[in-house]
């Protein structure tokens, strides 16, 4: 018997039948499944739902799009879990399944990754420290973000790599990015996009007021620092959601984590064909 938590997008009620359809599944398979507590609550289905998290799952089961995978990676807090996404809504960069091949995706996993059915895509993380770690940590697995906090001004920021000083930017804020997150807040800045096969990190400034303009790929091994300058304050973003108001002074690193986000794959998945189709690119 194998545990399965089940992690669901608030605002997608058609969520609410996969979420009877998959605890069908699992029970009639002799699994133990529950409906993560928040979840359970907001979307009405607290009778399947149980007052737990997401410890001790073997996998979780994540039904919306890929903020809803993130939140998941979020609540696992580096626990080496696999997901499986079930994609509802427009973007699916890390999603697996569409609704339709809910049931026959849990067969597959558990067949068994030793029958071929799947595996695990394993995602570079970032772990992320305010002053050293004493005012805050947290993981991303798309980016860190240094932006400023008030509308009409820039902020200063000094981008330190490897302990030495690469330069002061004075922009809307700085991105630190994963290759996963480098389709995501990266790319709407002019980043590169990276394969999430790399392991990377990309520095990218947003709205930078200076001639230089440019991301940098560094390696992994580089560690990068953020230390704002002056007297406007800053934020600081993890994944898209505040972590933290930031004032001059203040250093905020990034460095790879020694955990990843661990996402199940059923079909061979070509990048440049995800690209592809994600941004509704033709051949000719």
């Amino acid at each position: 018997m194998s545990a399965v938590a089940i992690v669901a997008h608030h605002e997608r009620h058609e969520a609410v039948d996969l979420i009877h359809l998959a605890m069908k599944w699992l029970h009639e398979h002799g699994h133990e499944a529950w409906v993560h507590a928040e979840d359970a609550a907001a979307l009405g289905v607290a009778d399947v739902g149980a007052e737990r998290g997401l410890a001790g799952a073997d996998l979780v089961l994540s039904l919306g799009g890929d903020g809803t995978m993130l939140r998941t990676v979020r609540l696992l807090d580096g626990e080496p879990v696999p997901i499986l996404g079930v994609k509802l809504g427009w973007l699916g960069y890390l999603t697996e399944l569409e609704p339709p091949e809910l049931t026959s995706g849990l067969e597959r996993f558990f067949d068994g990754p030793a029958a071929g059915r799947w595996e695990v895509d394993d995602r570079l993380m970032l772990d992320v420290m305010l002053n050293g770690g004493r005012d805050g940590t947290w993981r991303a697995l798309n980016e860190a973000v240094v932006e400023k906090q008030e509308p009409g001004h820039t902020v200063r920021l000094l981008a330190i790599i490897d302990g030495e000083p690469f330069t002061t930017y004075a922009a809307d804020g700085l991105i630190v990015a994963t290759p996963t997150g480098s389709t995501a807040y990266s790319l709407s800045a002019r980043g590169p996009i990276v394969s999430p096969r790399h392991r990377a990190v990309l520095l990218t400034p947003v709205s930078p007021h200076m001639l230089f303009d440019r991301s940098l790929v560094l390696d992994p091994s580089e560690t990068v620092d953020i230390e704002v300058l002056g007297h406007r304050q800053a934020e600081l973003a993890v994944d898209g959601v505040h972590a933290a108001t930031l004032s001059g002074g203040d250093t905020v690193r990034c460095e790879p984590s020694s955990a990843t986000a661990r996402f199940v794959r059923m079909t061979e998945r070509h990048y440049h064909q995800i690209l592809k189709a994600k941004f509704g690119l033709a051949d000719r």
